[in-house]
């Protein structure tokens, strides 16, 4: 007699447990990643620049993704919606990981970053104009770096967390792979 390994009607299988947990840590971990940075503005005073706030989108999305995975994976939806959505938080990721490098090489100099955040100041309108205009208008440069801990900016650290959140995304794929 053989001992059966199916999971009983109703149960999780290991790999959508899994699953479901590793999609709730990436919600967890953007969650507070987004959580930091708006400590770092609102509280720190540390203005954001255009690129850093593209890179916030990636975790805008990321956490209620990730939540949706997590609950669909506990409640044992279809198993092709939770690799879907592991997925999608792996591109994501990925792609924010990419532009967090982007950045990091803007702030090093080693290439130029856009124009409307770190190029030549544009038409700055009448004289009179110009001292109104400079009390009222604070640019946050983007190849500026305004805070670094251990040597990393923080869109050096937003790599970082953004491989990571790819990896756990990869984890909870190759686990569903195995159909444990």
């Amino acid at each position: 007699m053989t001992v059966s390994t199916a999971t009983k009607p109703g149960s999780l299988s290991d790999a959508t447990r899994a699953a479901s947990r590793y999609a709730a840590l990436i919600a967890v971990i953007a969650a507070l990643t987004l959580a930091g940075a708006w400590v770092f503005q609102l509280v720190l005073g540390l203005q954001p620049c255009p690129l850093c706030l593209e890179q916030r989108y990636a975790y805008y999305l990321a956490v209620p993704l990730a939540i949706v995975v997590a609950v669909a994976a506990g409640r044992d939806a279809p198993r092709s919606l939770i690799y879907a959505g592991l997925f999608a938080l792996l591109l994501a990721a990925l792609a924010n990981a990419v532009l967090g490098g982007y950045h990091a090489g803007v702030e090093w100099k080693w290439w130029p970053g856009p124009t409307d955040c770190s190029g030549p100041v544009g038409n700055l309108g009448s004289a009179g104009d110009l001292l109104s205009r400079l009390d009222t208008v604070k640019v946050v440069r983007c190849d500026e770096v305004q805070w670094r801990f251990l040597g990393l900016s923080m869109a050096g650290y937003n790599v970082l967390i953004s491989l990571l959140m790819a990896a756990l995304a990869l984890l909870g794929i190759r686990r569903l792979s195995w159909r444990v």
